[in-house]
């Protein structure tokens, strides 16, 4: 059902990718946003490409460069891709290689399809409802551009693909770590588990947690659908969740308003007391 979409989506993904390491690789010039968030050619030229490679199928697009859609019109779309061109400006401006394209469907308020690639390693998570969750390393443009869907995904692996340990292992933001989170993880402390933190940029954070490589990510700092609607997609589909912290149900999307709450994204195996 969505094997030609799932296409589209990667394929969108390696294209930007490619962009973005053309700039992350020259003298890049940062601006910065209304909120102080920093803004780059890599920014534009990804959203840019993205746009053009999905939008011949006719789904409408909200993402991250594009969010002033109004709701009125936002509402009455039953299907949308949710794109954040470039996830981790900060750590793409700091070079540090965390920072990722992520790319959803959303049917219906719920994420069907996720696409997450971080282009300085060329690794490639994505999952849909219907198919599964995977990731496929160093990944060629030049092999998605022309593969089909079944070949991609024979020689990819089934996530997640690490077992579970005895140790609670909790992820931390490199860039969003604030007090709520540090009281959190100190309360799951006091209940008896055993910590260890992982820190990680981006949406690498759910990437870590469908792989199994991690256990829970706590997030109470603010954040936007974009943020979120790729990885929530590849956790579900990897058996996991993705719950909002006040109404412990996962999180919808295409809402009035795109910022999300305080949410919890936990693994197939959580071992929380």
């Amino acid at each position: 059902m969505y094997s030609d979409l799932l296409l589209s989506a990667l394929r969108a993904a390696l294209l930007a990718g490619d962009e973005i390491l053309k700039i992350y690789e020259s003298d890049f010039k940062v601006e910065y946003k209304k909120d102080a968030s920093p803004l780059t050619a890599a920014d534009r030229n990804a959203h840019r490409i993205i746009t053009e490679t999905l939008k011949p199928g006719g789904i409408p697009i909200l993402s991250e460069e594009g969010r002033d859609i109004p709701y009125s019109e936002r509402k009455e779309w039953e299907q949308l891709w949710i794109v954040d061109p470039l996830d981790g400006t900060k750590e793409f401006v700091k070079r540090n290689g965390e920072f990722t394209v992520n790319i959803a469907l959303i049917e219906q308020q719920e994420p069907v399809i996720g696409v997450i690639y971080q282009p300085t390693t060329r690794s490639l998570y994505f999952a849909a409802r219907d198919t599964g969750a995977f990731k496929l390393g160093e990944c060629k443009t030049e092999y998605i551009m022309s593969a089909r869907l079944s070949a991609i995904l024979s020689i990819s692996e089934i996530l997640p693909s690490h077992p579970p340990e005895d140790t609670l292992r909790v992820l931390a933001s490199r860039s969003h770590m604030n007090q709520a989170t540090q009281d959190y993880i100190a309360d799951l402390k006091k209940k008896g588990n055993s910590i260890t933190l992982v820190s990680a940029g981006s949406s690498l954070k759910f990437c870590l947690i469908a792989e199994g490589k991690a256990d829970l990510y706590p997030r109470f700092g603010p954040c936007n659908e974009w943020d979120t609607a790729a990885g929530q997609a590849i956790v579900e589909c990897a058996g996991g969740e993705v719950m909002d912290y006040a109404s412990s149900r996962p999180i919808k999307y295409n809402r009035e308003d795109i910022l999300n709450g305080p949410f919890l994204v936990t693994g197939s195996v959580a071992p929380l007391t």
